[in-house]
């Protein structure tokens, strides 16, 4: 599959980073997928970027595909998967790179750009804007005032758990469930967060994106939070039929890349909340001052969420040279919407 690709392993901060390339010259532009995905998710990007002159260089982040899985849930703490990038660029030959993240992979990007602004000269972020030391940018904490704890424990509600508390349970119970059966867990999971589920009627004709915050907390709650001793599978929901954008062959490859890794590495990035939350305190103050790009999606729950820290970016960044919203788009934005994701990363590029 994309055998005109070039792929290949590299060392980077004590691990094996499996790299798929598009494009021999230009600027590097390297992409940083989110959960639960791979490399593959960046492959509408990577045709365009190579053939607007660009060096298109996607991760398989640690815990996943033919990358290194390490065991220990620290060794996916958010400074470490910066210097993993770091040691990507310069195991390419470069000293410098633009850095494009995905979920998750945003704020490694962020925090890349934010942190090591002389090796990440330029960053776009989908899905999750810039949050700081908060990371997840939720309502009412969207800089990381609040430990995460308590902030997931609020946005959830009394006897209801957050995803991201479930996806942290003991017992490695996020990935029995999901491990179960991955065809159906990962069908459901893009279905769900994606543009294609319909709203529930009240919704319909809504701009999620300005919604009050009361609101935003309840729609968040409804669709991301379980009763405690439920389990993330009854709030998915199966699709009689593939949505348009996923068909069958990618959502085979897509399964398959997760069978091969299993859920346990993947699911370690949620388990460093509390020690991201410290670590980057030593930053909280400094701005992001690199050029900037912000992507989200209208129908995108993390957009929605996320909107109290994207109307105050200017507190936080300097150079934040566009905020777009897709219409039509739920979570999984470069494939939903792939046109007009690179059209808004070409347009930013071209900035640069």
């Amino acid at each position: 599959m994309h055998s005109e690709w070039q792929t290949r392993s590299v060392q980077a901060n004590g691990l094996r980073i499996h790299l798929t390339m598009a494009g021999s010259t230009g600027p590097v532009v390297l992409l940083c997928h989110g959960f639960p995905e791979s490399w593959y998710s960046w492959r509408h990007q990577m045709r365009a970027l190579a053939a607007a002159g660009y060096r298109a260089v996607a991760m398989d982040m640690p815990g996943y595909g033919r990358s290194s899985k390490p065991t220990a849930p620290t060794a996916y703490r958010v400074n470490a998967m910066v210097e993993t990038c770091v040691g990507v660029v310069h195991a390419l030959g470069e000293t410098d790179a633009i850095i494009v993240g995905h979920d998750l992979g945003a704020p490694i990007a962020w925090t890349a750009a934010w942190t090591r602004p002389e090796v990440f000269r330029a960053v776009a972020g989908l899905s999750l804007p810039f949050g700081a030391r908060g990371i997840a940018c939720l309502p009412g904490n969207p800089f990381g005032e609040k430990r995460p704890e308590q902030a997931v424990r609020e946005l959830a509600g009394p006897g209801m758990m957050f995803y991201h508390e479930y996806f942290t349970l003991p017992g490695d119970v996020a990935a029995a469930e999901a491990e179960r059966d991955i065809r159906n867990w990962l069908t459901s999971t893009l279905y769900t967060l994606s543009a294609d589920r319909p709203l529930p009627p009240e919704l319909a004709g809504i701009d999620l994106t300005t919604l009050p915050d009361e609101i935003v907390r309840q729609l968040v709650r409804a669709a991301m939070a379980v009763p405690q001793g439920s389990a993330l599978g009854s709030v998915l929901e199966l699709p009689d039929v593939l949505p348009q954008w996923l068909d069958q062959a990618s959502l085979d490859f897509c399964v398959a890349e997760l069978e091969y890794s299993g859920l346990r590495g993947p699911l370690n990035y949620y388990h460093n909340a509390e020690l991201d939350w410290e670590t980057l305190g030593q930053h909280q103050g400094t701005p992001l001052t690199v050029p900037a790009l912000y992507i989200g999606g209208d129908r995108d729950i993390v957009t929605v969420w996320s909107q109290e820290a994207r109307t105050r970016a200017g507190e936080v960044m300097t150079d934040l040279r566009g905020a777009v919203i897709i219409p039509e788009c739920g979570h999984w934005i470069m494939q939903e919407q792939p046109q007009a994701t690179n059209e808004a990363l070409l347009g930013f590029l071209k900035t640069l």
